[in-house]
């Protein structure tokens, strides 16, 4: 089933045009990974999907984009609850500067989305889907800086989720971290599939290839191929793609 679809959308950065007519459907429970080398217009087409690209003055868009049927670029289209829905975690482990508990209950509080005695049963339940419960659940009080990387990240994903969004964007979410925390992370994505749509930006082939269902690959601000993974890396149907995955090109 079609969680979001994106049709002959266009974007600019004034005049420059960073994405040419990208269509794609991302489909419900499953992970999306998308590829290509740096500058191709893979972290702007994510940030798309949630309008994070609204804060930067003189985009545009074009085409369609939607969540469920429903434009997002439509006038009147709710951005505060669009973002809720579809969640980033980004490049960079980025906790603020409070406790862990705070740093999970932060949304639940600001949205008012639970009630005050419903918010220590939200941060343990997203931290436990985060694989970060057993390692903090006796510190959680302390400052969430003073964690690992790898535990920085999964805080961050742990704050994603305590507001329950459909979807999950992940902007090359293991580019900070060592092996095993990548590693960590990889396994979280397959857990996580379970109840949310994951799309999620790597550098990393054999990355991709490991944790995702379908791939797409960019190359110069265009979609030249979106497939299955197992037939994007052992098959792709487009001779730029076979050279970019055996490391001929880009």
């Amino acid at each position: 089933m079609a969680k979001i679809t994106v049709e002959h959308l266009n974007f600019y950065y004034g005049e420059k045009p960073a994405l040419s007519d990208i269509s794609i459907t991302i489909q419900e429970l499953q992970v999306t990974a998308l590829i290509g080398p740096s500058g191709c217009g893979k972290s702007t087409f994510l940030r798309c999907l949630n309008r994070m690209n609204d804060t930067i003055k003189g985009t545009r868009v074009q085409g369609l984009v939607s969540l469920e049927g429903h434009n997002i670029y439509s006038p009147g289209f709710d951005v505060v609850e669009l973002r809720k829905r579809v969640g980033m975690v980004f490049q960079r482990p980025n906790p603020f500067p409070q406790s862990i508990f705070d740093n999970v209950a932060f949304g639940p509080r600001v949205l008012g989305s639970a009630r005050t005695s419903e918010i220590p049963g939200i941060v343990e339940e997203s931290l436990r889907a985060a694989f970060l419960w057993d390692e903090v659940k006796d510190k959680l009080k302390e400052d969430a800086l003073s964690l690992s990387l790898g535990q920085q990240q999964r805080l961050c994903i742990a704050r994603t989720i305590a507001v329950k969004p459909e979807v999950i964007l992940m902007d090359e979410p293991c580019s900070a971290l060592d092996p095993i925390a990548t590693l960590q992370i990889e396994q979280l994505m397959g857990s996580l599939k379970r109840d949310y749509t994951i799309v999620v930006v790597t550098h990393n082939m054999q990355q991709a290839a490991r944790v995702s269902d379908r791939t797409g690959f960019f190359w110069l601000g265009r979609l030249v191929e979106f497939d299955a993974t197992e037939t994007i890396f052992t098959r792709p149907g487009n001779k730029l793609t076979e050279d970019y995955v055996t490391g001929r090109a880009g």
